[in-house]
């Protein structure tokens, strides 16, 4: 339950370092509208800790005048864990780059979501190295060319909120980091949910992969090129909104339609939120035959990880008694040194 606190402002979420990301970056931003947010939550500075890898986005926690850890390279999940279990009041933040997140720290971020610790996984996807100068990451296209792939990436690249679905996460949304109205929202709904949340925030690199996302970030031409999940809601896009996604019911695939054409609106899929296999199919959307898929691709509440450690102990404490250290330190093989 949020505790009363006195009315905080953005200023009061910004800490006096020097924000200091290249210009133009899309993280100056998801930096903005988290300073902004945090007065919405109506949760005291001292709950909430923000905790980050190694990166571009890494360097979040300095901005943000609250508690927070500038840890180790994939690292970030597994501490802020730790956090959390220490102290299961406080508001975690996991702030990762796709490198970060699904390279070196693939394996801690899918246990995290697994074991649905109460966290809440900002990641900032740019599809590309930005700190160590421009390699390709887990997320970039095939064929993106960059010092560590000068002919072009030969390599698949893994899909975010593809991961975060396969793992198991039970709050699982996309945003993009300029568009405001939309992630703020977004980021408040993940703060709510009980239990792990992650959110995929598409996020422009303007040295070493601009323009990346400008297919769904230019007004000009962004309707036709994403499609916003609203639980409940047709999935609708388009500048007349006449474009939608059916499900062909034969191959149990996605397909684009126009209505009018070759569909009707009774056609087009409803957004239901609860369904995973729903959930996958959308987060594997993408260019240039499926629009993007933003919103809120997947929740389903499930009891927390915090929440079921404690349940554990409490059971157990009940079912035998209050333990003795002294007895467990002298049961056994013991002896006495003089």
């Amino acid at each position: 339950m949020n505790q009363a606190v006195d009315k905080l402002t953005i200023d009061d979420f910004s800490s006096d370092q020097e924000v200091r990301w290249c210009p133009g970056c899309g993280d100056y931003a998801i930096l903005k509208t988290i300073q902004k947010l945090m007065p919405e939550l109506e949760r005291p500075r001292e709950s909430q800790v923000f905790i980050s890898g190694i990166g571009c986005s890494s360097r979040f926690p300095y901005y943000m005048d609250t508690y927070g850890f500038h840890t180790i390279h994939g690292r970030a999940p597994s501490i802020a864990t730790g956090v959390k279990l220490a102290n299961p009041a406080l508001d975690v933040w996991v702030i990762t780059g796709d490198g970060d997140a699904l390279s070196i720290g693939g394996n801690h971020t899918m246990h995290a979501l697994r074991r649905n610790v109460d966290l809440n996984i900002l990641l900032f996807n740019n599809e590309i190295y930005g700190l160590t100068k421009g390699q390709y990451s887990p997320t970039s296209k095939v064929g993106t060319r960059s010092p560590s792939t000068p002919e072009g990436s030969i390599d698949r690249p893994l899909s975010p909120c593809g991961i975060a679905l396969g793992a198991g996460a039970p709050f699982v949304a996309r945003s993009i980091d300029t568009e405001m109205k939309h992630l703020s929202p977004v980021i408040k709904a993940a703060h709510a949910h009980n239990g792990a949340s992650f959110v995929e925030i598409l996020q422009n690199c303007p040295i070493y992969n601009d323009g990346v996302f400008d297919n769904v970030k230019n007004k000009k031409i962004a309707a036709d090129f994403k499609v916003e999940a609203i639980h409940g809601e047709a999935l609708l896009f388009g500048k007349e909104k006449n474009k939608g996604i059916r499900l062909n019911r034969d191959t149990l695939s996605l397909e684009v339609v126009t209505i009018g054409e070759n569909a009707e609106p009774s056609d087009i899929l409803i957004h239901d939120q609860t369904n995973l296999t729903q959930a996958q199919l959308l987060a594997a959307m993408g260019g240039p035959e499926f629009p993007i898929a933003v919103g809120i691709l997947y929740h389903n509440p499930a009891t927390a990880y915090v929440t079921d450690l404690e349940n554990q102990r409490l059971s157990l404490r009940e079912a035998r008694g209050n333990g003795d250290l002294g007895k467990l330190l002298n049961s056994g093989h013991t002896w006495t040194v003089s």
